[in-house]
C-alpha cells in the first residue's frame, strides 16, 4: 500500500514537473511579447488566450479552429439567461464540430 501511494505521488511530481517545464518555456518564449501589455486588462485578455490555446492543444483541437468556433457561436448567445450550451463548447465536448479536432494518424 506504501509502495503505490508513493509511486502515485511520483508520477504526480512528474506529470507536475513536466507541466511545469511547459510552462516555462511559455513564459520564456513570450516575455518579449509581454513588454507591451502594460494594463491588467491586457495582461488578463493574454492569460484568457495563452490558456484557450494550451487546453485547445491539450485536447488534440485545432487552436485557430477553437477559438473561431467560440467567437462565432458565444455572441448568439449574448441575450440568453441559460448557460447551458458553454457545455458544449468545452475543449473535451463531442458536439464540437469536426474542422476543431485534430486528425489522428494511428
Amino acid at each position: 500500500m506504501v509502495l503505490a501511494i508513493a509511486n502515485r505521488q511520483y508520477i504526480s511530481l512528474i506529470d507536475y514537473t513536466l507541466f511545469w517545464n511547459a510552462t516555462q518555456k511559455l513564459y520564456i518564449i513570450g516575455k518579449k511579447n509581454w513588454v507591451m501589455i502594460d494594463t491588467i486588462n491586457g495582461a488578463e485578455a493574454s492569460a484568457v488566450i495563452y490558456s484557450l490555446t494550451e487546453t485547445a492543444k491539450a485536447n488534440n483541437l485545432k487552436p485557430y479552429e477553437y477559438i473561431k468556433h467560440l467567437l462565432e457561436v458565444i455572441p448568439q448567445h449574448m441575450d440568453d439567461t441559460n448557460t447551458a450550451f458553454l457545455e458544449d463548447l468545452l475543449p473535451w465536448s463531442d458536439r464540437l464540430p469536426d474542422e476543431c479536432r485534430k486528425v489522428i494518424n494511428k
